[in-house]
């Protein structure tokens, strides 16, 4: 219906309404892992249309379309989708997650809802793993209602079971109540206890450190028992291999130092009011449980909003992050990964070291060496683990201040837990994740300080704070020992914790920022008022504040308690929910990578448009066709992987290739040699001429140099670009030039013509170029004549082809000098004469035919002109390989160069005139953009005219 190959792989179909105007249109809306569609045919019209979920910049409830029978589960999964859509613009691993999704083998409706509960498995599971902090790659397998017995209330607690691979965990209906989570790896004992009116069905889970979890009212007990068990079974082969793998790690040769937390050797003593925190959280531990098992409850985010014990926030960190859970089941990871990195160099190292002495320089931490080099071990680390990050500002004074307080191994799985899951994208190169966030604390700030939003809109303050407040956890622009409580608060509720302090921070200064006149101004107030956010119940030694060199010289702002500050923050903020920010942040992702997307293309048209003779529009226009190219190889396969073809980290120019297969199919479409039968052939020789450095992958700026010549190039250009594309490489004439040498391009302007550069034809490159003149003409208005045309050019081309070789052979022999010199002087006194020419060179030279024909070459020739214009009208399929007739043995000595190519090519007007004639770039871009996507045309609009709100 659509004319989608069989790769493309549909997910589900709903009936529904398409407004286009004032009349609805019934149809079907086919929702496929690349693309929207809607078909509609009703009273004899047919409609269709086709939108790219890599495309789309807003996916709202709307009424363009309308009338679903399950509107919400046609949402989700248009996000879901939309999502995965611009993951593959943002990195690799978004083609990773669509090539893992099943193949349908059979179109059939089970299959689609096969493919379809694998996308909702795979949501459930993100939504699970963002619930209780657990690693990427833990799989939800299925979750049950039932009651926990607490018994530190002595209360059976409603809520629901999750059951993963490797971890059991709980919460409870009512949010905030309770949460559990047990690993696999911590279990012992799993069974079933007995039943009673009181307690039916429950289930008994203990754990090492001799802890006992009853969970009941269970739906299917036996089976959940038998599931449960299986996985305990492999997590306890995991925990073997894991074991013998670190023993054997820890007897070799090789030793990674691991500090202690830096903190350790700088603190003061501990005060009356850390002690008293320190027990709170004894007690704490005594009556919910601590480590992992730990019951979370109310009373723990309480203890939390009070401040960490300056002893227990790196344990409570990690625990509350997740980062405990990667760490214990990636031993000796770490270590590895430094031994791996050491000595070895790169652009992320070169960054690190540069910014090595800026991370919180004014700590006495990172005033000598030791700090400093568990910092660059820690960073170098990561960059090496994930190198579609490698190394971003901010990183820096974040990994300082968790070196601070956790281990050297520690930070690292901090760092890990904060760029991958706790931030995701914000430590790139294209800080994707701020952006996006800055796009929800715009949304927040409207909802919840209307009367300062406008303002702040005019200042365009928000979009400056919130790079600097977000990427740093609020560490860059407040004093250190107040932004590590906020730290305290992000890693046990996330980032709403971020967003509600911000929007404190605004609240707090409203009459301050509603008389600002400038954003410097209003950047003033900020500072001065965060500079005096204090803690004073810090123990740590006085560290003076650089952020306080941005505020002016007036009268320092009264001291704001950090802990005021925050509970301030969730009493009128902390209404904002953890999934109304994920809605927000899916709204902004399209926008922001969209955004970005426009702007890599102006990016790209602006550094070549002075180079070429194309329009700005015709630029744009050919950008898309480009990257739509790019974009379908990857869907659909290519000849490459499109994971290595694909990455957004490169510079604009090099971010969207095309290898020859795409390049194949724009050259049917735009360039306009394509024609006939050897179209493919041409399009893979202009493609070896374009790919300059020989990866086999080209760029938009070589395909437009290509396109430009054949658009805009004259005359000699062009002949010249046809003359390059027909001499191989590694061939005798050109044996000293490279290939990507031969092969440079201008981009269309005009430009000297160096034709000594050229290398000379070879006998089998010159029937190539016969072959391909022969197979340019079909279709064309003036075919037959330019056929006339051709069989005289290349009669010509040959006898002054052979007349050479035999010249150059009978200069090489010592014993006919004389003989052949005389002849070349003939030959040169005779130039001027063609009649002349072929009279005293050829018919002295070569053998004649029986017939008299003197107009073709006879056995030389590579067609016989003569005969197939007496004949019959010569066709493109007439060149063949047994059409070619040429003399056997070495063509070593036969040669033609491009000043012979072309005076022969001047003599005929009918290929002067079709070399020169102009082309419709509009029309062809026009016709390119109906016909190009998935080879079909669309009848009402395209995803070049559309953006969907849907």
């Amino acid at each position: 219906m659509f004319g989608m190959p069989e790769e493309e792989k549909l997910v589900n179909y709903y009936s529904c309404s398409y407004w286009k105007g004032k009349v609805p249109r019934q149809g079907w809306l086919y929702l496929s892992i690349n693309h929207l569609c809607f078909y509609s045919y009703l009273l004899g019209k047919e409609v269709k249309l086709v939108v790219r979920w890599a495309d789309m910049t807003q996916l709202e409830k709307s009424h363009v379309f309308s009338v679903f029978l399950n509107i919400s589960e046609t949402f989700k999964l248009a996000e879901q989708l939309a999502n995965i859509a611009m993951r593959q613009l943002l990195d690799n691993k978004g083609f990773e997650q669509d090539r893992s999704l099943p193949k349908l083998k059979k179109k059939s409706p089970k299959k689609v809802s096969a493919l379809k509960r694998d996308l909702d498995a795979r949501a459930k599971s993100e939504r699970y793993r963002a619930l209780f902090r657990l690693p990427k790659d833990e799989k939800l397998d299925g979750h049950t209602d039932c009651t926990l017995w607490t018994p530190f209330n002595k209360m059976h607690i409603l809520g629901q079971m999750f059951v993963s691979t490797n971890y059991i965990c709980f919460t409870s209906k009512e949010e905030t109540l309770c949460s559990l989570i047990i690993p696999l790896r911590e279990v012992t004992i799993v069974e079933k206890a007995d039943s009673s009116n009181v307690l039916p069905s429950p289930l008994s889970i203990s754990t090492k450190n001799r802890k006992t979890f009853l969970f009941a009212n269970l739906k299917d007990r036996d089976f959940l028992v038998q599931r449960i068990s299986d996985f305990l079974q492999q997590t306890t082969s995991k925990i073997y291999l894991e074991s013998e793998l670190t023993g054997s790690l820890s007897s070799s040769d090789h030793e990674v130092t691991v500090l202690q937390h830096l903190m350790k050797f700088f603190a003061l003593p501990s005060q009356a009011k850390e002690f008293m925190k320190e027990q709170a959280w004894k007690n704490h531990s005594a009556e919910y449980g601590q480590g992992v098992c730990m019951y979370r409850t109310e009373k723990t985010k309480e203890l939390v909003l009070k401040g960490i014990p300056e002893s227990m926030r790196g344990d409570l960190w990690l625990l509350f992050s997740g980062a405990i859970n990667e760490m214990a089941t990636h031993p000796g990871y770490y270590e590895d990964l430094v031994e791996k990195s050491m000595g070895k160099y790169n652009l992320a190292t070169e960054e690190i070291e540069r910014d090595l002495h800026r991370s919180l320089p004014e700590h006495p931490a990172f005033q000598n060496e030791m700090g400093i080099a568990a910092l660059r071990r820690v960073l170098t680390a990561y960059a090496f683990r994930n190198p579609n990050i490698g190394y971003c500002q901010a990183m820096n004074i974040v990994t300082s201040v968790l070196l601070l307080y956790a281990k050297e191994e520690e930070a690292f799985w901090l760092l890990v837990a904060l760029c991958e899951r706790m931030l995701p994208d914000y430590y790139n190169t294209r800080v994707v994740g701020a952006l996006v966030d800055q796009g929800v604390f715009e949304e927040l700030a409207r909802e919840y300080v209307p009367q300062l939003y406008d303002c702040m809109q005019d200042l365009g303050v928000i979009s400056t704070i919130s790079l600097s407040w977000f990427l740093t956890l609020f560490l860059s622009v407040m004093p250190f020992e107040s932004a590590v409580v906020v730290v305290d608060c992000f890693f046990y509720d996330g980032i709403k914790v971020i967003f509600q302090l911000a929007l404190s921070v605004l609240h707090a200064n409203i009459d301050h920022l509603l008389g600002c006149k400038d954003d410097g101004e209003a950047m003033t107030v900020l500072g001065r008022y965060l500079d005096s956010v204090t803690n004073k119940d810090s123990t740590l030694p006085p560290i003076p504040h650089l952020h306080s060199l941005l505020t002016d010289n007036g009268e320092p702002h009264p001291e704001v308690d950090i802990f005021k500050l925050v509970r301030s923050s969730y009493e009128k903020f902390g209404s904002i929910r953890a999934d109304a920010i994920e809605q927000m942040r899916f709204k902004q992702r399209l926008r922001v990578i969209q955004t970005i997307e426009d702007t890599t293309k102006r990016n790209v048209v602006r550094t070549i448009v002075t180079e070429t003779a194309f329009s700005i529009d015709e630029l744009e226009e050919l950008y898309v066709l480009f990257k739509a190219e790019h974009l379908t190889s990857c869907y659909w396969g290519g000849s490459s992987n499109p994971t290595e073809r694909h990455d957004p980290s490169l510079p604009y120019l090099e971010q969207y290739r095309i290898d020859v297969e795409q390049f194949k199919g724009l050259f049917n479409l735009l360039f306009p040699w394509a024609n006939g039968a050897h179209s493919d052939p041409l399009a893979v020789r202009f493609f070896r001429l374009l790919d300059h450095n020989g990866d086999a992958l080209i760029n938009f700026r070589e395909f437009i140099s290509g396109l430009g010549v054949l658009c805009h190039g004259d005359l000699i250009e062009k002949l010249k670009l046809f003359y390059k594309m027909h001499v191989l490489p590694g061939e005798s004439a050109c044996a000293s030039m490279p290939f990507s040498d031969v092969g440079k391009l201008s981009l269309g302007k005009p430009q000297k013509i160096c034709v000594e550069s050229l290398c000379s034809f070879l006998q089998s490159q010159f029937i190539e170029l016969c072959k391909t003149l022969y197979s340019m003409f079909s279709e064309d208005v003036a075919e037959q004549e330019l056929y006339h045309a051709t069989a005289t050019v290349t009669s010509l081309l040959l006898e002054m082809g052979e007349v050479g070789k035999l010249f150059s052979s009978a200069s090489g022999r010592k014993d006919h000098n004389m003989e052949g010199n005389s002849e070349r002087s003939t030959c040169s006194r005779d130039s001027e004469d063609p009649e002349s020419t072929q009279e005293a060179g050829l018919d002295g030279v070569l053998p004649q035919r029986d017939d008299g024909d003197d107009t073709s070459m006879s056995s030389y020739s590579v067609l016989s002109a003569g005969s197939h214009e007496l004949d019959e009208k010569l066709q493109c399929e007439d060149i063949a390989e047994d059409t070619v007739l040429v003399r056997s043995g070495d063509d070593g000595d036969w040669a033609i160069t491009f000043e012979q190519f072309l005076a022969s090519v001047l003599t005929e007007q009918a290929l002067v005139h079709y070399f020169e004639k102009p082309v419709e770039v509009a029309a062809r871009i026009t016709n390119a953009k109906n016909v190009r996507k998935v080879g079909r045309a669309l009848l009402s609009t395209s995803d070049y005219e559309i953006s969907l709100s849907g």
